[in-house]
């Protein structure tokens, strides 16, 4: 069956990458894409896909119950990809207000919303309400810990996977009290095209390009298991048609990979692909910061239930996906320049205080 798809958060980083999936995948289906283009939403995002009859874009915030509730109606929505969120680190721990007000309150203005509108409606079985979460919520792992798997309890250690922590609770919730039809995913590090310049392989890869220091937190030896966008959207899709409702699923790429190792590829990258950098070899560029406040440890994503279950397996290694995310902003350098504003660059000072 075709779907009316709202996606929330559809100019971000994962969230564009899930609409062009999509929007290839299933040409009939409609898409609309509500963001509130804050610093990390970008229209430009969707350009290529803009133009399509069956694409629309609204510019809004999820905590606008009034703005949800139009799309859901006129939209006749039968399914929410849920990508809206507060999601860098740091920036939590700088102001958690925002992390607060958009990952719980904006999550429940829509479950809210989602459930009238699915009650109206009859309750149909195929509506679903899709929310992307974060190995995050799981809390840190020591070096001899068994990965996150779905029945790990949650302990969340910054503001930023607090907020996470509780928007999964609520959905969990919704399903269990009212019988709706939710999915809760949560996806190791993503990687790949459209991510903001302050996010770590983007970071690398632009400082290299210019010059700049690279900011390496703490002794480097913090663990992430890297998943490429690509990978993550064709889960998420799996997900919508195959999954069963109130369930959980860990999204993870079987990339474990210390940040300074990650470093150090990045750089032998950029070394091959660009002749001319300002500093060569772009490792010496490496410098070690003080570490960010309660910096978790290690990540790893047990995908053994996805994988079982929905039969999906994440198809790119961490060199090709590397590899294919330097060509890219190589390439797009138009794209990521005017990024980088003094908006940008104040908070990159206030990170980065060595600067």
């Amino acid at each position: 069956m075709s779907r009316q798809l709202l996606v929330t958060g559809g100019a971000g980083f994962i969230g564009a990458n899930f609409v062009h999936h999509w929007c290839q995948a299933y040409p009939d289906d409609r898409v609309v894409v509500l963001d509130a283009l804050t610093y990390a939403g970008n229209r430009r995002n969707l350009a290529t896909v803009e133009g399509r009859k069956n694409f629309c874009f609204v510019q809004g915030d999820i905590c606008d119950r009034s703005i949800v509730d139009q799309i859901l109606q006129s939209e006749n929505i039968d399914t929410i990809a849920h990508f809206a969120a507060e999601s860098h680190v740091d920036r939590s721990i700088l102001g958690p207000g925002a992390f607060v007000q958009t990952n719980v309150v904006g999550t429940f203005t829509l479950l809210e919303a989602f459930r009238q509108h699915w009650g109206v409606n009859s309750k149909p079985p195929a509506y679903r309400f899709l929310h992307v979460s974060t190995d995050e919520v799981y809390g840190s792992l020591s070096p001899d810990d068994a990965p996150f798997s779905e029945t790990t309890p949650y302990a969340p250690n910054s503001p930023y996977s607090a907020s996470k922590a509780g928007s999964d609770h609520l959905v969990r919730a919704y399903y269990h009290t009212y019988g709706m039809p939710t999915l809760i995913t949560n996806c190791s590090n993503n990687y790949g095209p459209y991510q903001f310049p302050e996010k770590l392989i983007p970071l690398m890869c632009i400082n290299t390009l210019i010059g700049k220091s690279l900011p390496v937190y703490g002794d480097g030896k913090n663990v992430r298991d890297w998943l490429y966008v690509g990978d993550h959207c064709r889960a998420l899709d799996v997900v919508i048609h195959s999954g069963i409702p109130g369930e959980t699923y860990n999204i993870g790429g079987n990339n474990e990979v210390e940040n300074i190792n990650l470093v150090h590829m990045l750089c032998h990258l950029m070394d091959e692909f660009v002749p001319n950098l300002p500093v060569r070899p772009s490792t010496d560029l490496i410098t070690f910061v003080k570490d960010r406040l309660g910096h978790d440890r290690r990540y790893a994503i047990n995908a053994t239930k996805i994988q079982n279950q929905l039969h999906w397996t994440p198809s790119v290694t961490i060199s090709e996906g590397l590899r294919l995310t330097v060509e890219w902003y190589l390439q797009e350098r138009n794209w990521w320049e005017p990024l980088l504003s003094e908006e940008y660059q104040a908070y990159y000072r206030k990170v980065y205080s060595y600067t």
